[in-house]
């Protein structure tokens, strides 16, 4: 099986089905003598794990992350950093009636057709249950930024119907973590709050937008043809579970704009060359500008939902299914975490493979 590693420099590559023992990474490529603060990889796999809302699957997982090697005393070594995370709470009986049915909208078929096998017990190796390995190595990641004063911030700005009146750069994320839903704006968080529960009382599911900024970058990371910085960003977020979309900067709106009204105005800022808007959305020719870069990723409705749907069993023949077991009503306040700890992994490795930059230091 193919396609389980990301990255050039700073890579990581995961292992493990949702219902197995455990799942978990490795990270190769990280700079030496960075001194690891777990409590803060702990902390995002915190943000992520099931069971932590009353809007989210109540499937109870600890999340509590164990490195195997890479680190010694705290302090990475330069070698591969391996880690693990248990898997406590597995139901496996609630997929029974999935061996031989497909669940619509799920990797079921495709899986069995690409492989000739699969582990139903909650979708084994396409279970957004691995996302958690990126949230490790995502973390690792962003300490590296930290030297850089580079930070990545991602929140729920549409679920639904329901959206931010605002989610450009220069607005006041300060209360991300303030709800359940993890939306700065608190009014439309409670907007949203409600949509989801009707939606879990439903039986039914819903999608969303998850927006992201990243301020502090500099000019110049990214490569100008096939490794456009936006385009590396675009295949992490469409890697993640659920993700049918991403835009950059003013995204499919830009169509509806006159090339006078979109272009990013330049002038010079006490010496740093600046633009006046940033519809590019900090990235220009593949290549960060120096503004903040931003960019919204689109989940869809989760596809595990109570109602009757229409599939076929593996023998082609008809079948009714509802879909038992935990799940979540919109995965959105979830995936925030897992959209910062992808874009933390592109960033890191562009800043990794830059010239410009250096992180050759000693603890």
């Amino acid at each position: 099986m193919g396609g389980n590693s990301t990255g050039y420099v700073f890579r990581l590559h995961t292992f493990g089905e949702s219902h197995g023992p455990a799942i978990g990474g490795i990270i190769d490529g990280c700079i030496p003598g960075l001194n690891i603060d777990v409590e803060k990889v702990q902390n995002q796999l915190d943000r992520r794990k099931p069971g932590q809302s009353e809007i989210s699957t109540q499937r109870k997982e600890s999340d509590v992350v164990q490195f195997l090697s890479g680190i010694f005393e705290g302090v990475t070594t330069g070698t591969p950093i391996g880690f693990q995370l248990l898997n406590e709470d597995q139901r496996s009986g609630d997929y029974s009636n999935l061996k031989d049915t497909y669940r619509p909208s799920h990797a079921d078929f495709t899986y069995e057709a690409k492989y000739g096998i699969r582990d139903h017990r909650g979708g084994g190796r396409s279970s957004a249950r691995e996302t958690a390995c990126r949230v490790v190595a995502g973390a690792v990641a962003q300490q590296i930024l930290d030297l850089a004063n580079i930070k990545v911030t991602a929140f729920v700005s549409q679920v639904g119907s329901v959206r931010m009146k605002n989610d450009h750069p220069g607005i006041d994320l300060s209360g991300i973590d303030a709800n359940p839903v993890r939306c700065p704006e608190s009014s439309t968080a409670a907007e949203m709050k409600e949509l989801i529960a009707q939606l879990m009382d439903e039986g039914d599911t819903i999608g969303g937008i998850i927006t992201c900024h990243i301020s502090g970058c500099p000019a110049g990371l990214g490569e100008p043809v096939f490794d456009k910085l936006h385009a590396e960003l675009g295949k992490a977020m469409l890697s993640i579970n659920a993700v049918k979309g991403f835009e950059v900067g003013s995204g499919f709106s830009s169509v509806s704009m006159k090339g006078s009204e979109h272009n990013d105005a330049i002038y010079n800022e006490d010496g740093k060359i600046r633009t006046r808007t940033n519809f590019s959305g900090g990235i220009q020719g593949g290549i960060s500008n120096g503004e903040t870069i931003w960019f919204k990723v689109a989940f869809k409705p989760v596809a595990s939902i109570r109602k009757i749907q229409e599939t076929v069993n593996s023998s082609g023949e008809s079948q009714e299914l509802s879909v038992k077991g935990r799940h979540d009503p919109c995965v959105v306040p979830r995936a925030v975490p897992i959209v910062e700890a992808m874009a933390s992994l592109v960033i890191v490795d562009f800043c990794l493979r830059s010239q410009t930059i250096n992180f050759n230091f000693k603890s």
